[in-house]
């Protein structure tokens, strides 16, 4: 069973995580989500809210076949649409904590042709699990759908035929990324989303990223 190691609150860890992605333009306009998890207990951010305002007392409880435990003392919250799918990776990968973001690297990643995001022969690509400097770096791309919850089945789908990414990109959407904990799901959106940046970047230089340099 996963525990949290870390010694901090997972309520004052999915705060603080809401705020910080906020600033880095990740979770604005109320979009974007946050969950962490604690024992058979994930905790996460609710919907629709400016998400670098919410407080602890904020947060839905859920548990791992999304049964509300706790709801937030302010009734009018309603609970995150982003839930069926934080459940996948908890789910399926055993995950610690999983992140949405709306970050504009990530949605504009979505636009190049294709159904998997590929980069190879990046430093930042090692920041990844399991992942080498040599290796091809592949994320699947799903189609968006007007309704958030009704992702699930397709991002299940693509996490099974894509068992080494910890991460699914949602098209003229974001992302989702895991980890094991809430730093491993931290740093792997961090080099996500450099990756989606550079890739971007090097097409419109006339590079493609999905080759070896020479």
């Amino acid at each position: 069973m996963f525990e949290s190691h870390s010694g901090e609150s997972p309520r004052q860890l999915v705060v603080d995580l809401c705020r910080q992605f906020y600033f880095q333009g990740w979770c604005t306009g109320t979009g974007g989500g946050i969950s962490v998890r604690d024992g058979d207990r994930i905790y996460i951010a609710p919907s629709g809210v400016q998400k670098e305002r919410i407080g602890t007392a904020d947060l839905f409880v859920v548990d791992m076949e999304g049964a509300i435990i706790q709801r937030p003392a302010n009734p009018k919250l309603g609970i995150s649409a982003c839930t069926p799918l934080f459940l996948n990776a908890y789910r399926l990968r055993g995950a610690g904590a999983v992140l949405h973001s709306h970050s504009i690297n990530a949605m504009l990643a979505t636009l190049i042709p294709g159904d998997e995001f590929q980069v190879t022969h990046l430093e930042m690509q090692k920041g990844l699990r399991g992942v080498g400097y040599h290796d091809q770096v592949r994320v699947p791309i799903v189609e968006n759908t007007a309704h958030e919850c009704d992702l699930a089945d397709r991002m299940a789908e693509a996490m099974t035929d894509y068992p080494a990414a910890d991460a699914v990109l949602v098209r003229r959407h974001g992302v989702y990324v895991w980890g094991k904990d809430w730093q491993q799901a931290k740093t792997q959106a961090e080099c996500y989303d450099y990756l989606f940046q550079a890739a971007v970047r090097m097409r419109q230089v006339g590079v493609d990223p999905t080759l070896p340099p020479g």
